[in-house]
């Protein structure tokens, strides 16, 4: 861990101060368009855009490091991510803010594509599953840290959108003035979708369930606690609270994971999930419980990425492991762009109102676990002695660090195997 930090601190520097700018631009909003008048399907609009942006960086960013560098596209895409921050309070209107999520979901895809790729250029094939957690680590502190933030400025003036923009603006200079030299930049082509599918229906579901899971917790949280009438610093402990269940539920789901049978583990986990959403849609109007219940929906539905992963790896190939990273990461965007429209219905006055967003988590965590639980049912399961490790992986990170995580599941594999026939 010491040698990470030692080559690669700048660079989780620079991304812990990026993601704490993310995450506070993505709060704010929710906050500020109530403050707007937006209404809730306004706001859906403008939060599932940054998922299309999201999904359209990840795969036009590689094409564009391989045509002029790491360090230019590193340099243009913070500066559009700085001005769009500085747009939202000056250009308050819904078609204005969904014109910039898009912009600024393409240039965060960007940055992160390259910082991944220079993360794992700096790391060695011993320590890259190191790298790999510290930066998962990094990214979750960086969202829970921007709630704090939240609180700093007036939500209807424009001091917590100077605050995010300062932010990321610093944020490049320890990565960009670094030593560090630029890696060459290589992608792995991608499996057909259909193959994927053919190899991994499970995981091909659940991923697309699981990004209408994630972002509703990531761009509506707050609209639903502006709508439901909490103070800003309410808001801020409540999306918080998503976070920070992630970051306790990782490595005990991992450790779990890689003693039962995965498909199980992704039953129980849903359906532990869909409870705690269903607690908060019901006795939500305590405010304690409205915490718990993010705490254990973000707790366990954020591993779930990790554990279905995991779950298609014991289904593919070492060679094809790698490929299949570019097919999860597109199914997983597209449910991310139809989570915070369907969301957005749903909070409506005249469908359910602010507990159509549990409501909505409730629906999807237990539509997969009733999917992996029919899955046990279509083929055997894989012994758990010739299953992979998991490698934590948020749905923040981009199909680099995807790719990342799947090289270090093949070689834990590999290094296994080695040692099985070495006895």
């Amino acid at each position: 861990m010491i040698q990470v930090l030692s080559s690669a601190w700048a660079l989780l520097l620079g991304m812990g101060l990026l993601m704490v700018g993310n995450g506070l631009q993505g709060t704010i909003l929710g906050v500020r368009g109530e403050i707007e008048g937006f209404s809730t399907l306004e706001m859906s609009f403008v939060m599932s855009a940054y998922f299309v942006g999201f999904l359209g960086g990840s795969r036009l960013a590689p094409e564009m490091i391989r045509r002029v560098g790491h360090v230019r596209v590193f340099a243009a895409l913070a500066s559009f991510i700085s001005a769009v921050m500085i747009m939202y309070p000056m250009l308050t209107d819904p078609i204005a803010w969904v014109l910039g999520r898009v912009v600024i979901g393409f240039c965060f895809s960007g940055v992160y594509v390259t910082a991944e790729s220079w993360l794992n250029n700096a790391a060695s094939n011993e320590n890259r599953g190191q790298a790999l957690s510290l930066y998962m680590i990094v990214q979750m502190t960086g969202i829970i840290s921007a709630q704090g933030l939240v609180l700093l400025g007036d939500p209807a003036g424009y001091q917590t959108f100077v605050i995010a923009s300062i932010l990321v603006s610093i944020s490049f200079a320890p990565i960009l003035l670094s030593i560090s030299p630029t890696p060459a930049f290589d992608s792995t082509k991608p499996m057909t979708l259909r193959e994927l599918l053919g190899k991994s229906p499970l995981a091909c579901v659940g991923m697309f369930f699981l990004g209408g899971v994630f972002s509703a917790q990531f761009g509506m949280s707050a609209v639903y606690g502006a709508r439901a009438g909490l103070s800003l610093f309410e808001i801020s402990t409540f999306v918080a609270a998503f976070y920070i269940g992630a970051v306790v539920f990782q490595y005990p789901l991992g450790w779990f994971s890689d003693r039962m049978d995965r498909r199980l583990l992704i039953t129980l986990v849903s359906v532990a999930g869909g409870v705690g959403a269903v607690v908060g849609m019901i006795y939500g109007v305590t405010y304690p419980v409205l915490l718990g219940s993010a705490f254990v929906i973000g707790g366990l539905s954020n591993p779930l990425y990790s554990l279905l992963i995991a779950h298609a790896n014991d289904f593919l190939d070492h060679e094809d492991m790698a490929a299949a990273s570019g097919g999860l990461v597109f199914i997983n965007g597209l449910g991310a762009i139809a989570g915070p429209l369907i969301t957005g219905w749903l909070m409506g006055d005249e469908v359910f109102g602010p507990q159509g967003f549990f409501l909505f988590l409730a629906a999807l965590l237990f539509m997969t676990a009733i999917y992996a639980l029919y899955r046990t049912t279509q083929r055997p399961t894989v012994p758990v002695d010739e299953t992979g490790t998991m490698s934590p992986l948020y749905p923040t990170a981009s199909p680099v660090a995807f790719e990342v995580a799947q090289e270090v599941a093949i070689e834990a594999a590999e290094a296994e195997q080695d040692a099985q026939e070495t006895a």
